[in-house]
């Protein structure tokens, strides 16, 4: 079972189409402190934040669009058990989040352009093969969108 020790938290985010705040950068900006109030709501002591710079990248998949701006945050800090049940509320509160940034999951091509994309990377050392959420992100290590500011978050001092 998993612990709370050093039960970081990863999560990608990542946009290539304007939202209602602005462009891509600037919408990855705006959720960033949306973000940390997500998981501040489920600690009462300080939580760690370490955020990668954003990086410009191509994208992958058939469909020709605009290149992509990425991050990924580290949570550190967060004194929860992980679990499946609470890995799927998260899941559900990011999805809430990419809602109020214009993304419409159900209208999307597949890896096709996103107003705003947050993935869950890992929780911890959590397993979890759940039709909606595998953890850890099961393509993370083949994503160089997501490795390179992982180990940018990783190396950052909170």
């Amino acid at each position: 079972m998993p612990s709370i020790d050093d039960a970081s938290v990863a999560v990608a985010l990542g946009a290539n189409r304007p939202s209602a705040v602005g462009s891509p950068r600037e919408t990855l900006l705006a959720v960033r402190p949306l973000l940390e109030e997500l998981f501040g709501g489920w600690a009462a002591q300080d939580l760690r934040f370490c955020w990668s710079q954003l990086l410009e990248t191509e994208p992958i998949g058939p469909i020709q669009q605009p290149d992509f701006v990425n991050a990924v945050v580290l949570v550190k800090g967060l004194r929860v058990v992980p679990s499946e049940r609470l890995a799927l509320d998260l899941l559900q509160r990011l999805h809430g989040l990419e809602r109020r940034f214009g993304r419409e999951r159900s209208q999307e091509q597949r890896w096709g352009p996103r107003s705003l994309d947050l993935d869950l990377l890992f929780w911890g050392e959590l397993r979890l093969d759940h039709p909606q959420l595998i953890l850890p992100h099961p393509r993370m290590h083949l994503r160089t969108f997501v490795l390179e500011p992982l180990l940018q978050a990783m190396q950052q001092r909170p």
